[in-house]
């Protein structure tokens, strides 16, 4: 695994539970030594007991070495970020092509060399010339494309059973040599689909422009529901009737962030633009708006609570990560809200069950509590900005013991709000009267 962060770590520690020896990479050396000592360097549930099992096998290690990868490897799976590249929409391949370029000359017998990252269109075919022109072994070193789809939360269940397998290839060789990697998950009968190298670099993409395109479409009716007075959770669940509709990922709320939606859908638009095929994906440009816009509102909301006044208000935030089940605080929607909440000069306390440590690093200027109580310790405002079980189960007359004023905010909904109104609360949702 070319990269231990989430994808690679996880992906490593799996294929060794299936049985496969399997070597670990990452040029950061504290991460090797954490992950070989068993530690996990970011929340993952069930990760970190799958990885100390493997490590006692003695089928997984980890190293800093390319040269012993290079050694190793039958086949080198690419797991390395893509970030969004400062001011612009485009993706960073810089750590792409530095994994590539780094093993590329040291390849000197057949190998496979599987990209997971996701990437621009095109990304795979650069790839493969760069690697055939530095590689030893030449074109002995066979490039295909392998997307990922792990959901953050449930990322060992999507390894071991994921819903559906792609293989980008351009020979039999490289074909044969994805099946028999992936043997034991197929045997248990997850669908394969084989294609070309350019469709697998779409469908990771494609997939989350989809995803993104549902959310935005939900939370755009969520306005017009605040403007008519009408629920959107009562029109998501009508709409969920319809089969071909469906009710996932058609949930109103404070919309999606994280490492791959947002920059998966700039990336999108960016690499289209090269492609001189913009105004295929012009509508991602709204999709983005109406997800940005959805924060906006919370602050407005908190606002209309507070008698339009933030100013040394105290506002309890429940969450920081940007979903549940994860440490992840990359393009936390909660966060953003917390910070413009600061900025415009409420007292705010963030509360998270895991990604504290994260989010104090990123956002030192904000104010952290030990728990959900402490968070709301004299608060005139609570804000559910992450749907955690523990703050979807909190007793709202328990909580109304620390609060100064009964205001909540779901931005989730993902309260019961008779429950909290009953309980002598002002409750208010994203989209709902």
């Amino acid at each position: 695994m070319l990269g231990t962060g989430y994808l690679g770590a996880t992906h490593a520690v799996c294929m060794a539970s299936l049985g496969f020896e399997v070597l670990g990479l990452d040029v950061d050396p504290t991460k090797i030594e954490r992950l070989a000592a068993g530690e996990v360097p970011f929340y993952e549930p069930g990760l970190e007991a799958l990885l100390r099992k493997t490590l006692s096998s003695g089928r997984l290690r980890f190293t800093t070495s390319y040269e012993e990868v290079a050694e190793f490897g039958d086949v080198h799976f690419l797991c390395v970020g893509t970030p969004q590249k400062e001011n612009e929409y485009a993706a960073d391949l810089d750590y792409v092509y530095a994994a590539v370029m780094s093993l590329a000359p040291l390849l000197t017998r057949p190998c496979v060399f599987a990209g997971k990252s996701t990437v621009p269109v095109g990304t795979a075919e650069r790839i493969t010339m760069r690697i055939h022109e530095a590689a030893p072994a030449g074109e002995a070193v066979e490039v295909v494309w392998n997307p990922e789809f792990l959901r953050e939360g449930f990322a060992v269940d999507d390894t071991l059973h994921p819903d559906r397998l792609v293989f980008g290839v351009t020979s039999e060789r490289g074909e044969q040599a994805m099946l028999d990697a992936y043997a034991p998950v197929i045997s248990g009968g997850t669908p394969v689909v084989v294609t070309d190298l350019a469709t697998a670099q779409l469908v990771k993409v494609a997939a989350n422009a989809f995803l993104a395109t549902k959310i935005s479409f939900i939370n755009a009716m969520a306005e017009v529901c605040e403007a008519t007075h009408a629920d959107v959770t009562k029109l998501s669940e009508a709409l969920s009737h319809d089969t071909r509709i469906g009710g996932r990922f058609l949930h109103a709320g404070l919309g999606f962030g994280g490492g791959c939606l947002p920059k998966d859908i700039r990336a999108f638009m960016a690499r289209a633009g090269e492609l001189g095929v913009d105004q295929a994906l012009t509508f991602l440009t709204e999709v983005d708006a109406i997800n940005l816009r959805r924060r906006a509102r919370m602050v407005d909301l908190a606002r209309e609570l507070l008698d339009d006044s933030l100013s040394n208000r105290r506002i309890a935030i429940l969450g920081a990560a940007f979903k549940p089940n994860s440490d992840d605080i990359r393009d936390s929607p909660a966060l953003d809200v917390a910070t413009r909440l600061h900025q415009a000069g409420a007292e705010v306390a963030v509360y998270d069950p895991a990604a504290m440590d994260n989010a104090r690093v990123r956002y030192p200027d904000l104010n952290y509590a030990g728990s959900t109580l402490e968070a709301a310790q004299g608060a005139h405002l609570v804000l559910l900005l992450t749907e955690w079980l523990e703050f979807r189960e909190v007793d709202p007359a328990v909580l109304a013991e620390a609060v100064t004023s009964r205001n909540i905010i779901d931005g989730r909904n993902a309260l019961d709000p008779d429950r909290w109104r009953h309980a002598g609360w002002t409750y208010r949702a994203l989209g709902r009267p």
